[in-house]
């Protein structure tokens, strides 16, 4: 009998249900929007194409992927993301 077990999967991302959180969440936000507006239909196509979307941009990467993807992609603005000062005012930025 072996008296030690070491775990096969160390790093995978916490489940709720069978999805991530992100995946989750991508789902959840509209549905919720649809019951609150009474656009029950819109709202579950809304979840399903949302998680349907996560799911292929991710394809196997992780979350972290996602959150590079936009801080390259976005505008410096989105979501409070700072920009990097220009070269010549980087001695003045301490």
């Amino acid at each position: 009998m072996n008296r030690y077990q070491v775990p096969s999967h160390l790093d995978d991302p916490e489940l709720i249900g069978l999805w991530t959180l992100d995946e989750f969440l991508a789902m959840v936000i509209p549905f919720t929007w649809g019951v609150l507006s009474q656009h029950i239909i819109l709202g579950l196509v809304l979840a399903c194409l949302g998680w349907w979307v996560l799911r292929k941009a991710k394809a196997g990467r992780a979350v972290s992927w996602v959150i590079h993807t936009a801080y390259w992609y976005l505008p410096g603005s989105f979501m409070g993301l700072k920009a990097t000062p220009p070269s010549h005012l980087r001695l003045m930025a301490g």
